[in-house]
C-alpha cells in the first residue's frame, strides 16, 4: 500500500530525472544544484542535510533492523548485535566498494525473493489462507492484555488501503499526496539511489533497472505485510504484547514488539535449512544497504564539503577523510538508536515515514522546480529550502519532545503534534516550499543561460554553455624592462612545487607489514606516491538509445503502470 507510490517514482527516475542528470554530467546531487543554481550555499546546505537524514532515517534504522534479526536468532543483547553487524559491515565496505554492493545485491535479491515467496506460502498455509487470516487477525490478542483496555487491539480498518481521512493511522489523502513527495525525494534525488542508476552502462540499462525495481515493489504487500499480520495471529503474546515490562523482556523495547513480526516468522515457520539461509541473506542485505549508505555519505562529504575547504586535496587524503567520517557517522547513528526505539509507539516503519515527511519535501520541491521550471533561481531555491527545512525541523523536534503516549495514557501533546498527521504535514510543507520558491524566483533576476542549458528537462538536449573565459591578465613591466605576465610567475611556482613534490616522492620509504595491511584495506596498496585528484569523467555521456530497446522499455513502462493502478484499485 504505502510502497506503491514508489513504483511511479522509481520509473520517473529513469525516464525523467536521469536524462537531466546525465545531460548535466553530475556525479552527486549537491553537484547538480551547484551547476543549476550556482554558488555554494544551496549545495552545502543540501550536503549537510543529506548526512543528517542518513543518520535519522537510514544508518540508525538499518542497524536497528539488522540487530533485531540477530537478537531474535542468537538471543544477544541489542547493542552487542549492533557491534557485530558493524564489524562485519566495516570490512565489507572498506574492501569492497560500490561494485561489490551492486553484484552482491543482485544475488541477494534473487535469494530473498525465493525465500520470501516460500515464507509467504508457509504463512498462509499455517492460518488457512486469506480467509483464515481475515477471520483470525481480529482475534489475535495477547493473553496478558488488560480486558477493559483498548491496548493491543487490532485496527478495524487493518485490511483497508484507503482509510478514514481524519481518524485513521494512514489517511488516504496523505498516502496519495503526502507520501508521494518524500517518495520522489527518495527515488529521484537521493544520492544512494541515483548513484546506482548513474553507474549503469547506458540509459537503457538504467531504465531496465528501474523497471525491475518497480515490478518488485508490487510484491511487498503479499510477501511482507500479510506475513507480518500472520505473525501476529500465530504469536500474539510476543508480536502483539501490550504490557511495557513484557515487551521489554520479549524485544528490549517497552513501546511494542511489532518490529519482530517478520524475523519471528522466519525463525518459527521455515524449515531449518531455509531458515538459516533466509536469516543470513536478510542480514547480508541490511549490511549491503549500510555499505551503499556509507559509500554515498563518504562521497558527499569528501566531494561536496571537504573539497570546498581543501580544493587541492590528494586522492589518498580524500580516501582517508571519507573513511574517518564514516566512523563518526556510525557513532552518531548508534547514539540515535534509543530515539528510534521510543518514537512512534515503537513502530519502525512509521518512524521512517514521519521523519521523511518533515525533512524531505523541501528538498524534493527544490529539485522538481529546478528540473522543470527554467525561471527558478538561486534565491528562490535557497529561501524555499531553508524556510521549509526550518518548519520541518520544528515539527521534528516537537515529535521527539512530545512522544506519542501509550493507549492507556491521556494524549496531552500540542495540537499541531496531536491533530496534524505527519502525512498532512508533508502536504503543507510541500505547498509552503513551492509558494516560497515560485514567489522569490519570480520577483528576482532570472538565472543565467549557463545555469539552465543542459540542466532542465526542456534544455537537456541543448549544448552546455560555459562561462565566458576571463581576459588574459595584463602584462607587467619589471625593473629590468622585460615584459612578463603574472600568470607566468604563477605557473613557474606551480611547476617548481610539483618538481619538488616529485623529487621528494622519488624515494619511497619501505613500509612495514602493518602499514601495508592498512593501505590494502583502504584500497591504496598500489599507490607508490600521492597523485592529485583527477577530474571525474561523466558516468554516461550520451542519451541516445537503440530504437528497438527503447520501444520495448516503453511498452514495459505502460504495462508496469497499468499493473500498479489495477492493484491500487483492487485493494482500495
Amino acid at each position: 500500500m504505502v510502497w506503491w507510490p514508489g513504483i511511479f517514482s522509481v520509473l520517473m527516475l529513469a525516464w525523467i530525472f536521469l536524462p537531466i542528470y546525465i545531460a548535466g554530467q553530475v556525479t552527486t546531487m549537491p553537484e547538480y544544484l551547484r551547476k543549476r543554481f550556482g554558488g555554494s550555499r544551496i549545495p552545502t546546505t543540501l550536503a549537510v542535510l543529506y548526512l543528517l537524514m542518513y543518520i535519522f532515517t537510514k544508518i540508525s534504522v538499518d542497524m536497528y533492523a539488522g540487530a533485531i534479526f540477530i537478537q531474535q536468532s542468537l538471543h544477544l543483547d541489542l547493542y552487542l548485535a549492533i557491534v557485530g553487524l558493524l564489524a562485519i559491515t566495516a570490512v565489507y565496505t572498506i574492501t569492497g566498494g560500490l561494485a561489490a554492493v551492486i553484484y552482491t545485491d543482485a544475488v541477494q535479491t534473487m535469494i530473498m525473493l525465493m525465500g520470501a515467496l516460500a515464507l509467504m506460502g508457509y504463512s498462509f498455509d499455517a492460518v488457512g489462507g486469506m480467509e483464515g487470516l481475515k477471520e483470525k487477525y481480529f482475534l489475535a490478542l495477547a493473553s496478558n492484555r488488560t480486558e477493559n483496555s483498548s491496548c493491543g487491539l487490532p485496527r478495524e480498518d487493518a485490511f483497508h488501503i484507503f482509510r478514514d481521512p481524519v481518524t485513521s493511522d494512514l489517511p488516504w489523502p496523505g498516502i496519495l499526496l503526502g507520501m508521494s513527495v518524500p517518495s520522489l525525494w527518495y527515488w529521484c534525488t537521493d544520492q544512494v539511489i541515483v548513484q546506482r542508476s548513474l553507474a549503469a552502462k547506458n540509459l537503457s540499462h538504467a531504465k531496465g533497472g528501474s523497471l525491475m525495481a518497480a515490478y518488485l515493489k508490487l510484491l511487498p504487500l503479499f510477501m511482507m505485510v500479510f506475513p507480518g499480520m500472520i505473525s501476529r495471529v500465530l504469536f500474539p503474546d510476543q508480536v502483539a504484547c501490550a504490557d511495557p515490562e513484557i515487551c521489554r523482556k520479549v524485544c528490549s523495547n517497552p513501546s511494542g514488539c511489532s518490529d519482530i513480526a517478520y524475523p519471528k516468522l522466519v525463525l518459527e515457520i521455515l524449515p531449518t535449512g531455509l531458515r538459516g539461509l533466509m536469516m543470513a541473506v536478510m542480514v547480508a542485505a541490511l549490511m549491503s544497504s549500510l555499505t551503499s549508505i556509507f559509500n554515498s555519505s563518504s562521497t558527499i562529504f569528501t566531494m561536496d564539503l571537504w573539497n570546498i575547504t581543501r580544493p587541492r586535496a590528494t586522492e589518498k587524503e580524500l580516501m582517508i577523510v571519507g573513511r574517518v567520517f564514516v566512523l563518526l557517522l556510525v557513532l552518531f547513528s548508534i547514539l540515535w538508536i534509543p530515539v528510534v526505539q521510543a518514537s512512534q509507539g515503537g513502530q519502525l516503519f512509521i518512524y521512517i515515514q514521519s521523519v521523511s515527511s518533515y525533512l524531505q519535501p523541501p528538498v524534493a520541491i527544490v529539485f522538481i522546480m529546478g528540473c522543470f521550471w527554467k525561471r527558478t533561481n538561486e534565491k528562490g531555491a535557497f529561501w524555499g529550502l531553508v524556510l521549509g527545512l526550518l518548519l520541518g525541523f520544528i515539527r521534528l523536534v516537537l515529535d521527539f519532545i512530545y512522544l506519542e503516549p501509550r493507549c492507556d495514557q491521556p494524549d496531552e501533546r500540542p495540537t499541531v503534534v496531536k491533530n496534524v498527521h505527519y502525512l498532512y504535514f508533508s502536504i503543507i510543507l510541500s505547498t509552503v516550499t513551492l509558494v516560497i520558491v515560485s514567489t522569490v524566483s519570480w520577483f528576482t533576476a532570472p538565472p543565467s543561460k549557463e545555469m539552465v542549458s543542459g540542466l532542465t528537462w526542456f534544455t537537456r538536449h541543448d549544448p552546455v554553455v560555459r562561462k565566458e573565459q576571463l581576459p588574459p591578465l595584463p602584462l607587467t613591466l619589471p625593473q629590468n624592462g622585460t615584459p612578463e605576465s603574472s600568470s607566468t610567475s604563477i605557473q613557474l611556482e606551480i611547476v617548481q612545487e610539483n618538481m619538488s613534490q616529485t623529487h621528494s616522492c622519488a624515494v619511497t620509504p619501505k613500509r612495514s607489514k602493518v602499514v601495508k595491511a592498512i593501505l590494502w584495506l583502504c584500497g591504496m596498496e598500489s599507490k607508490g606516491k600521492e597523485e592529485p585528484m583527477s577530474k571525474v569523467e561523466p558516468v554516461i555521456t550520451f542519451l541516445e538509445e537503440n530504437p528497438f530497446v527503447k520501444t520495448l522499455l516503453d511498452i514495459n513502462l505502460i504495462i508496469c503502470i497499468s499493473c500498479a493502478i489495477f492493484v491500487w484499485g483492487y485493494f482500495a
